[in-house]
């Protein structure tokens, strides 16, 4: 019998030093935001538009999401005026998000976590040099 591949296994790295908290927050963004891209218009789409489509319980969910992204800045010491700037744009989001048909489109042009993530990048390469990943 021929071996079977092992599954592949997925973590995200734990602790609350900023290069783990860099990761899981990236790792957020890229699922909220560009999980998978439209064919056609070639334009990334993440969990946020999609799971805003179901009424009430999909803005629920995204804002929780997205609150996740502040709350690790929280963690990380970040200012609270960034704090309150990231808070914005969550709450923005999901303002606008409840609005039928005009959210769905909205969630898919004000990207509040892509920003929320600028944000605190920018935090981390400043004050946390040691995170900064080059890619190629």
């Amino acid at each position: 019998m021929p071996d079977r591949p092992e599954p592949l296994r997925f973590s995200l790295p734990a602790g609350t030093d900023p290069a783990a908290v860099r990761a899981r927050v990236v790792m957020m963004e890229r699922l909220l935001e560009r999980s998978f891209t439209l064919p056609g218009i070639n334009m990334p789409v993440g969990l946020d538009a999609l799971i805003g489509l179901v009424p009430v319980l999909g803005d629920i969910v995204t804002s929780a999401m997205g609150a996740y992204i502040v709350w690790e800045a929280r963690n990380l010491g970040l200012p609270k005026w960034k704090l309150m700037r990231m808070g914005a744009n969550v709450l923005f989001d999901t303002a606008i998000g409840a609005i039928p048909l005009v959210g769905d489109a909205a969630d898919l042009l004000f990207r509040s976590n892509t920003r929320n993530l600028r944000i605190l990048l920018r935090h981390l390469d400043k004050h946390h040099p040691e995170t900064r990943v080059i890619e190629g």
